[in-house]
């Protein structure tokens, strides 16, 4: 098994110029097996989304409350869930295949066999995520436009916004996953971090409406300020302070979790 990894990823430094460029390249050739069913999956998601929780549930908040903050629901809840739905994908590309390559296929086993580091296969794989949660940001950003819910050319900058909030929360996942040694923790994340932080950080109410106590732990959390960030560029609200403040702050958790990631799998795999 080892040999056969070696082989592959020494092909892969080949094609691609070695370093985390073939770690990158392993995994858009595993994603080629999957891409088709993904695609209708990022397709249909945030049509059912936009469908179920901003026509259907929007129709009954505009009538009763004349929208949120003077916009339609279905406006109003169309950036935070490009955020939100960025970063579930995110989680689920750097959850069960960091930890399998570890404990059930040892793929990083196979690839720190050859002369990649530990850096190398920690950013290859956040690079093939980017990859990932940019086309997903895309399809839902041109449905949510054709729906008619995105209000400003500056709109577009969501993608971005939305993707650099993705990679934020993956870079930590990655780091959690890598610590793991059963899969119990993953449900628990998902369970008890990204479904409550999805709820609860301004994606489908402004959390103003939480309890006081409460407020100031969804603002401490990426999601919080990529919704933010989208939403005011997507309704033409944002200020270039604003939008930069958001954006620095994420950051600040993706270069935090990828060195955590590199330090946590290091020690993990005793190299």
């Amino acid at each position: 098994m080892a040999s056969d990894l070696e082989v592959t990823t020494d092909r892969a430094q080949r094609l691609a110029g070695g370093g985390w460029q073939a770690v990158a390249v392993h995994w858009l050739r595993k994603y080629r097996r999957v891409w088709v069913s993904t695609l209708i999956t990022s397709s249909l998601s945030p049509l059912l989304y936009l469908a179920g929780m901003g026509i259907g549930l929007g129709m009954l908040v505009d009538r009763g409350a004349g929208g949120v903050g003077g916009v339609p629901y279905v406006v109003f809840v169309a950036p935070g869930l490009l955020a939100a739905s960025t970063l579930q994908v995110a989680a689920g590309e750097t959850t069960f295949s960091v930890l399998g390559s570890i404990k059930w296929t040892p793929i990083y086993h196979g690839m720190l066999a050859t002369p990649l580091r530990v850096r190398d296969v920690v950013l290859g794989q956040l690079v093939y995520v980017l990859l990932r949660v940019t086309s997903a940001a895309i399809v839902f950003f041109v449905i949510a436009a054709a729906l008619g819910t995105v209000r400003s050319w500056w709109g577009l900058l969501a993608v971005p916004v939305s993707v650099l909030g993705g990679m934020a929360f993956a870079s930590c996942c990655f780091a959690y996953s890598a610590n793991l040694r059963n899969d119990q923790g993953i449900m628990l994340m998902f369970r008890f971090v990204v479904m409550p932080m999805s709820l609860f950080s301004g994606t489908f109410f402004p959390i103003e409406q939480l309890p006081g106590w409460l407020q100031p732990v969804a603002w401490v959390t990426p999601l919080w300020h990529a919704v933010e960030a989208c939403r005011a560029l997507v309704l033409g609200t944002a200020t270039v302070g604003g939008v930069l403040v958001h954006c620095a702050y994420l950051a600040v958790w993706l270069v935090g979790g990828y060195l955590l990631s590199v330090r946590v799998l290091r020690g993990r795999m005793v190299v």
